[in-house]
């Protein structure tokens, strides 16, 4: 088979997918760090265009890479043109979806904080998604994928009571909470609309007018751009908090400005696309499960690194431990349910 242009880089195992996944958690959970450092010059909405932008050029990059070798499967720019429109059109709308659930998820962080944003908004993303993403696809032992999620609310759980014993709640009000909850419903949607886009059953030899892991991402992400003039342009006018700010004040940043929200745009895409590569191996409810284990990872950055949860007492940090072990035990739990 020539293959120059015509194939792709596919996941050969399961445990290459874990792999995958777990970087996919580190990238889903790191990218918010990028808008807290621009936020110190840079409101949210205008980085908000920086990290969209970056997701839709690391797309096209990694289309024409890595989705352009390798030995099997289909490769990018063919795919696209063989996408049937009915794929082409759940690909976009699950673009739709996530940039609706991660404006107001930056909303929240922005109000709240990572330490709060995360653990509330994708832990209810990762609950609702995987039991969505299974009923569609049953791969994986239920028993072990559930028993996953249900610690996964316990730290949810944990997380919130060290919310309030930290007295954080009474400087950021319902607000924050109430975007997060929000932002984590839409969430748990997106992820369907791409998976059923694409051949999960057969990445090698896809079905005439799906799509692979490659197009998808970039439908989705051309999904995300079109709708930032809508969703964006809004909130830019009526902000969650603050004056309205304008495109002109976008335009006026400072180029490291826009460069930081570009990088945070690029590290979310790159966990994005693993995710995906990951989901024809280890099945969308577990590659989404462990994916948004993200809270994890970002729980970590806004309790150790931008102490979120300061001053904190001897209970909270009590809580904030059982918190972490529950996540731990219940992100392993959904691994072995594919194993």
């Amino acid at each position: 088979m020539n293959c120059q242009l015509s194939c792709m880089y596919i996941v050969e195992s399961y445990q290459t997918a874990v792999l995958f996944c777990v970087i996919t958690m580190i990238c889903w959970g790191s990218w918010a760090n990028t808008q807290k450092l621009a936020s110190k010059a840079w409101r949210f909405e205008l980085f908000y265009w920086d990290y969209v932008i970056g997701i839709l050029v690391f797309s096209v990059l990694f289309g024409l890479t890595a989705g352009s070798t390798g030995s099997e499967g289909r490769g990018f720019l063919a795919d696209l043109k063989q996408a049937a429109g009915g794929s082409l059109g759940s690909a976009f709308t699950g673009g739709i979806l996530f940039n609706a659930a991660n404006i107001l998820f930056s909303a929240a962080i922005s109000v709240a904080g990572m330490a709060v944003a995360f653990p509330i908004g994708i832990g209810m993303a990762l609950v609702l998604g995987v039991s969505l993403n299974y009923i569609a696809d049953q791969r994986g032992d239920a028993y072990w994928l559930f028993g996953g999620v249900a610690l996964i609310i316990v730290a949810i759980l944990l997380n919130a009571a060290a919310y309030r014993r930290s007295g954080v709640s009474k400087k950021v009000g319902s607000k924050g909470i109430l975007l997060a909850v929000s932002a984590g419903v839409l969430m748990s949607f997106f992820y369907r609309f791409i998976a059923a886009s694409m051949d999960l059953s057969d990445f090698h030899h896809p079905a005439a007018g799906k799509m692979t892991p490659y197009s998808a991402v970039f439908v989705f992400s051309i999904g995300i751009f079109v709708s930032n003039f809508l969703f964006n342009t809004i909130l830019m006018r009526r902000p969650v908090s603050g004056p309205p700010v304008s495109y002109r004040d976008y335009f006026a940043g400072l180029l490291k400005t826009h460069g930081v929200g570009l990088l945070g745009g690029l590290i979310w895409g790159l966990g994005n696309s693993l995710n995906l590569l990951a989901s024809g191996k280890a099945g969308p409810a577990i590659s989404y499960g462990l994916g948004q284990g993200a809270t994890l990872v970002a729980a970590a950055w806004g309790v150790f690194i931008w102490k979120e949860f300061l001053p904190a007492s001897s209970q909270t940090r009590l809580l904030i431990t059982g918190m972490f072990a529950c996540f731990i035990a219940g992100i392993g739990m959904i691994i072995y349910a594919g194993s």
